[in-house]
């Protein structure tokens, strides 16, 4: 762990500093981490931006049929699941209507007795193949793009029918070579905060092209919605 930390924080070793010279070091340190996560970001936009285009078009198309976004993650990636959730079923903008959504992680029970009784590995294989339905869509965040319980559920709903997209990092791993999953979104960094970092503009920009997607077809999204 020392080595590590020498590593990342090289300033912070080799004999006694005061205060004011170790504040000037984490500064430069803070400002590097901002302009990398910038240079990421824009790599990845610069790229991948079509990509980003016929994600948003495939929601519309699923939202549209009166289908519903389902989102999954581990760890980290599962907290960004929960949010693209909330920004669907919540949004902050006015005069844009809610969008269904489920976070798969979001009830400690399911998640805990599958992982108990049949293994982490289906924690989400079992709630697609109970939940999924073959005009939603299923969206699975992993930074290393190798998650075995995302593939699981990825294979699942390629089988039900679903559309399957998969945010990924590094080189996008089993996920990029799966031919389960319909439009892999890959951030080519290998620091799982620059990843996640990306992942998080990538979904802020998603829900807003897919409600621009969606303009003209919010009268009818409203009065199926009504009619559930």
């Amino acid at each position: 762990m020392t080595d590590h930390l020498q590593q990342l924080y090289p300033f912070l070793h080799g004999g006694e500093r005061s205060a004011d010279s170790i504040d000037a070091a984490l500064l430069v340190s803070v400002r590097e981490k901002a302009g990398e996560s910038a240079r990421v970001k824009t790599q990845f936009f610069d790229r991948c931006g079509e990509g980003v285009v016929a994600v948003a078009r495939v929601l519309a198309d699923r939202f549209r049929r009166g289908g519903r976004l389902l989102c999954m993650g581990n760890g980290g990636s599962s907290c960004d699941a929960a949010h693209l959730t909330v920004e669907f079923l919540h949004p902050v903008t006015a005069g844009r209507p809610a969008l269904p959504a489920v976070d798969l992680g979001a009830s400690n029970a399911t998640l805990t007795a599958l992982a108990n009784d049949v293994g982490v590995e289906q924690i989400y294989l079992r709630q697609v193949s109970a939940l999924g339905r073959a005009e939603d869509a299923l969206v699975g965040f992993s930074t290393s793009g190798s998650s075995a319980n995302l593939l699981a559920a990825f294979q699942r709903g390629r089988e039900m029918g679903l559309a399957t997209i998969a945010l990924v990092g590094g080189d996008g791993g089993a996920m990029a070579q799966s031919p389960n999953i319909d439009r892999c979104l890959v951030v080519p960094s290998d620091s799982v905060h620059r990843i996640q970092e990306t992942h998080l503009a990538i979904y802020h920009i998603l829900w807003d092209l897919v409600h621009t997607l969606l303009a003209d077809s919010r009268g009818d999204l409203a009065g199926a919605e009504a009619g559930r």
